[in-house]
């Protein structure tokens, strides 16, 4: 799978069992009726572990759905059985951080952007940029903060702009 996303849907994963059973025919399986059925279970098992396995190791598009509540660990959040992978414009959407970036340094780029933004001449692109830089932090504050508008518009004062 070239196009990796942690919750691929039906089609997807039917398209990759299928390609895998062209690719090697001799992984088709006689009983079925496509000759993929039971690698497409498979493949929707193995995403499953690897989405456990990410949200181990931190990925917060996975670890904002799960919850992992036992008689261990009866204070942790309960399972999100039937949850749906959230959406670019939905409340839970929650992305990971741009590439070699973390918390810190993209809250130093949004303090770059408040200076920017004080500024009698902007610089527009600049703000852009890192505007859409920061759009994971900004995202995780919302969904893990949950500010008010007022508050949320005076840390990032550069949603007041009518280009942005």
């Amino acid at each position: 799978m070239y196009d990796f996303k942690a919750y691929p849907d039906d089609k997807q994963i039917g398209k990759v069992a299928e390609a895998l059973v062209t690719k090697h025919p001799c992984l088709r399986e006689p009983g079925s009726d496509t000759g993929w059925n039971g690698w497409k279970t498979s493949i929707k098992f193995k995403m499953g572990n690897l989405r456990n396995k990410m949200r181990k190791i931190g990925c917060l598009e996975v670890a904002v759905n799960a919850g992992k509540r036992s008689q261990g660990h009866p204070e942790n959040e309960p399972s999100h059985s039937k949850i749906k992978k959230p959406r670019w414009s939905e409340v839970n959407y929650l992305p990971n951080f741009p590439q070699g970036e973390d918390e810190a340094s993209l809250e130093t780029v949004r303090q770059e952007i408040a200076v920017e933004v004080q500024k009698t001449e902007k610089n527009t692109t600049l703000i852009h940029k890192n505007m859409e830089k920061t759009f994971a932090l900004r995202r995780k504050n919302i969904v893990s903060g949950s500010p008010s508008v007022n508050e949320f518009l005076n840390l990032w004062p550069a949603l007041r702009m009518t280009s942005e």
